[in-house]
């Protein structure tokens, strides 16, 4: 054919390359096919099995073959916003849940009908950005800092909207906490200040929440309960329901957005119809929840606490830039205390350093780039996630409650893990 590849292809998708969460799994799974030994601290899924009482749901509905209404399973919208009453305490109506093939696309979605700017601070998720780029929306990166753990403040976004020549156009701020790639959350207080100036500038929040139930503490707090005229919260079964590979997301709008839920539900509806019948049925159990399932949220929250406070140390004690990991499984390093040794190793910026750790010692990490920090930058993310997650559950579940996990928990359930942090350790030194 006489076609001209790169000229045919729509400007905006031109140099895209692959989601690099996705990359780099394919790339640790091609050396673990070769032989080689890889501490996978890439992508970023959750190591634990999806809960039982929600198997057995989907292996109950595997027959279930008709299509469902675009917005979502009418028993799954009451749970979902059923589940943000009594987690979150916020006002959800099941008439305003719209349910998609993941969290992912239904951002996209938002980002294609909404008529707007975009606002993230960074680091952020590895996929903002580049959907922007796919619709050629206009998108604002907010650089965040190391010393303010990385957080966008409220002073901090104020200044931003007072820049603009028109200060009341259509935005959205995108908010994620536990962040991807930091572990990190936010304070109330800190919180109610960003709603505060969301409201003064009429600004919609777009909260992404999917690893709210991975609070260390289980102290996640939705900034939906400050502005709830203004707030739509994004959840999901890939990450506190360990079911990536379902595809399950929601959105929960308030009443006054009705209007933009609408108009992404009219755009699903002419793509991707609606959500997998017997999944969407097997969410309806995941969000009314149970007591199995608080279980296996209490025990695994303890795991990845008292795992990211022992990695943690070992890289501060090692002279690592790092915060303590609050939520989630991430942390996201800054090794500019090493720049001079890494200097004299030709390691110049982040793609460099994620580069040489994977070919020396077999650690794989995403660069702080591909989460829109400047390039030459010493940041990177680690997905502390090697291990065997049913494994670590099912000892965690041996241990009550009340008392903490033995010293020798982590060492023994989690000796992947350990050994890739104790990987990096060793490179910086050497």
């Amino acid at each position: 054919m006489n076609l001209q590849k790169h000229v045919s292809l729509n400007i905006n998708v031109r140099g895209l390359g692959e989601s690099p969460t996705l990359a780099i799994n394919e790339r640790v799974k091609l050396l673990q096919g070769q032989g080689k030994k890889i501490y996978n601290f890439g992508l970023g899924q959750s190591p634990f099995p999806v809960p039982t009482p929600v198997v057995e749901a989907l292996r109950l509905h595997a027959h279930e073959k008709d299509y469902l209404p675009v917005k979502g399973l009418s028993a799954l919208k009451e749970a979902v916003a059923g589940f943000h009453r009594q987690k979150d305490l916020v006002e959800a109506n099941s008439d305003c849940v719209l349910v998609g093939p993941g969290s992912k696309e239904l951002m996209f979605l938002l980002q294609l009908v909404f008529y707007g700017e975009i606002i993230v601070p960074t680091p952020c998720w590895v996929s903002y950005v580049p959907q922007a780029q796919i619709l050629g929306k206009k998108i604002s990166l907010l650089h965040t800092s190391f010393e303010d753990k990385w957080h966008i403040s409220a002073d901090r976004l104020r200044q931003h909207l007072e820049g603009e020549q028109d200060l009341y156009r259509p935005r959205i701020l995108v908010l994620n906490y536990p962040g991807n790639p930091d572990g990190l959350t936010y304070t109330a207080d800190e919180l109610k200040e960003i709603a505060g100036v969301a409201r003064e500038y009429e600004i919609i929040l777009l909260s992404d929440e999917i690893y709210g139930q991975l609070h260390h503490k289980g102290g996640h707090v939705s900034v939906a309960r400050y502005y709830p005229e203004g707030t739509i919260i994004s959840s999901g079964l890939s990450k506190w329901c360990g079911a990536g590979g379902w595809r399950l997301g929601t959105f929960t709008f308030p009443q006054s957005l009705d209007w933009l839920m609408d108009a992404m539900a009219a755009v699903a509806s002419e793509t991707y119809t609606s959500v997998s019948a017997p999944i969407q049925y097997a969410g309806v159990q995941a969000f009314r929840g149970s007591m199995a399932i608080e279980r296996y949220l209490w025990n695994a929250r303890r795991i990845l606490s008292v795992l990211g406070q022992r990695c943690y140390r070992n890289l501060a004690d090692a002279g690592v830039r790092v915060h303590a990991p609050e939520g989630a499984f991430y942390m996201f390093p800054d090794f500019s205390p090493f720049s001079r040794r890494l200097a004299k190793k030709n390691v110049l910026n982040s793609t460099m350093l994620c580069e040489r750790l994977l070919q020396e010692k077999g650690v794989a990490m995403l660069p702080g780039r591909a989460f829109e920090r400047p390039h030459e930058e010493l940041t990177a993310r680690i997905s502390y996630i090697n291990f065997v997650g049913n494994r670590s559950l099912a000892a965690g579940e041996t241990i009550p409650p009340h008392q903490e996990l033995p010293a020798d928990f982590i060492q023994a359930h989690c000796e992947d893990t350990l050994a890739g942090i104790e990987a990096i350790v060793d490179w910086l030194e050497g």
